[in-house]
């Protein structure tokens, strides 16, 4: 791979990084720094803080799993380093 081309799937993988870091932090620590306040919302008889605290943030991990797998696979492809 050339060098500036290095540089561009560099910058993407790094963009991608701080972008699920960022999520990642978001679902682990501030929704649970709001859980008083969630637990004023009620869902299905459950207060949204503690849905958030033994679900909510474990289905976003999973989700976030997938997301970030196909995201790097498509700029390892465009950068032609990707995996058969």
């Amino acid at each position: 791979m050339a060098t500036p081309d290095r540089l561009s799937y560099w910058n993407k993988t790094r963009s991608l990084m701080f972008v699920m870091l960022g999520l990642w932090f978001f679902f682990s620590f501030v929704i649970h720094i709001f859980v008083n306040g969630l637990n004023n919302i009620v869902i299905l008889g459950f207060p949204l803080g503690f849905y958030m605290a033994a679900q909510g943030s474990l289905i976003a991990f999973v989700i976030m799993l997938f997301w970030f797998a196909r995201k790097q696979n498509a700029i390892d492809e465009e950068h032609g380093v990707a995996e058969d």
